[in-house]
């Protein structure tokens, strides 16, 4: 069911009086958006030629992101090498992209997929990038939140939530901060992280507030003069770092530690008015990714300001503006999503702008989705807090409520 407020594409003729002027004082930075904006512009006006022609043009490449996502799971081709360390994250990228799409793998397929990510726990806890690494809460998230979207009863107990909950006392700080692994580097990622990680697996309430003890302070520390979050005190304003300063914050019911309205006011400069998506920083270029980065703060923070238990009526950003950024400028037509046009697809893209695009037509209302184009771009929706499908967060809090340990039926 569809509201009856139709989401429509704007009028690229007049958008074009949106595209960036520098005021005949040429940078690099202004050179590089105008080269940017010319690239978009190409998309839109291929998309104004065919409309009326071809109904495709306005159609997300479900089938081709599919086939993108099956081959990519079976097997990473060689450039991806570089991601030896990041496997549980390839993972976590092709499933939730999977998710959204509403399609599943075989589940001989799945079953092989947490045979893998045991072999990546680590025997202090928590998992690394690949079978022999040390612990890192990045991996960790990524294959928690895989396991907790596969679902199964040998999925959850490939966790091991005891051992996953020594290794976060052992990179948390006392301050309470994380470090990304032992004797590593700290930044509001590695909360992020830990604070997702414990949450979805239901750690007892007594455990969590030990674990947590300071971590909203240190987090709220990180927000900057400019509204948003960077990856320590002290250091710019960054969309992925505010996305993980502002969910934990969520988390830990703790929103109102930091400045709400200037977070607000951060995110929503975010959005470019020509291309429609979002920046990550300040006089930075659009990027499909912040789709979800930025693109799910938004109702985050609406959410911490509203009350989470109060129907959201609007987003604040322009959710149309935004899908139609990554139908026409970020598809490619042999599968997968891209960061904007003339970059090559990757996991990692194609995962967070579907993710950006669900939070888009899923944030308002949950019963009238808003969909941009045809019906059928409806995407599934996601968990803004944790990015895995509502259902598997419920399910884990279940499995993790009723099973104190998991090695229990």
């Amino acid at each position: 069911m569809w509201s009856s407020d139709e989401l429509l594409f704007r009028n690229f003729t007049d958008l074009k009086n949106l595209k960036f002027d520098d005021e005949k004082l040429s940078t690099t930075t202004s050179r590089e958006q105008q080269k940017t904006e010319d690239s978009v512009e190409k998309c839109y006006d291929r998309f104004q030629q065919m409309q009326f022609l071809n109904p495709r043009v306005a159609q997300l490449n479900r089938i081709q992101h599919q086939q993108y996502l099956d081959q990519m799971l079976l097997n990473l081709p060689n450039n991806y090498q570089c991601l030896d360390s990041s496997r549980p994250w390839c993972i976590y990228w092709t499933l939730q992209s999977a998710q959204l799409l509403n399609f599943s793998f075989p589940q001989e397929t799945l079953d092989n997929v947490v045979q893998f990510l045991s072999k990546c726990r680590a025997a202090t806890g928590g998992f690394g990038g690949g079978p022999g690494q040390y612990a890192h809460l990045a991996p960790t998230y990524a294959a928690v939140n895989s396991l907790c979207i596969i679902g199964t009863k040998n999925a959850y107990r490939a966790i091991d939530r005891d051992s996953l909950i020594k290794f976060l006392f052992s990179v948390r700080e006392a301050d309470g901060s994380f470090r990304l692994h032992v004797d590593g580097e700290t930044d509001v990622r590695g909360a992020y992280c830990a604070i997702s990680c414990a949450k979805l697996l239901n750690v007892p309430a007594p455990v969590a507030n030990e674990l947590f003890a300071g971590t909203a302070d240190w987090i709220a520390r990180c927000q900057t003069y400019e509204g948003g979050f960077g990856g320590a005190p002290d250091l710019e304003a960054h969309g992925g770092y505010t996305f993980c300063g502002i969910a934990g914050l969520a988390l830990l019911n703790q929103a109102d530690k930091c400045n709400q309205k200037a977070l607000l006011q951060w995110t929503l400069r975010r959005q470019m008015s020509y291309e429609g998506g979002f920046q990550g920083r300040t006089n930075k270029l659009v990027d499909g990714c912040y789709s979800f980065w930025v693109g799910a703060t938004i109702p985050i923070t609406q959410a911490t300001l509203v009350g989470a238990d109060k129907a959201m009526e609007q987003t604040f950003f322009d959710i149309g503006a935004l899908q139609e950024y990554i139908l026409l400028c970020c598809q490619k037509a042999n599968g997968g999503l891209i960061d904007k046009p003339g970059k090559p697809q990757d996991l990692y893209h194609t995962c967070y702008t579907l993710s950006g695009v669900s939070v888009a037509q899923h944030s308002q209302s949950a019963f009238y989705p808003q969909v941009l184009g045809d019906l059928t771009n409806e995407l599934s929706p996601t968990h803004p807090l944790f990015n895995v499908p509502p259902k598997s967060v419920a399910a884990a809090l279940k499995y993790f409520s009723n099973n104190s340990k998991n090695d229990t039926d």
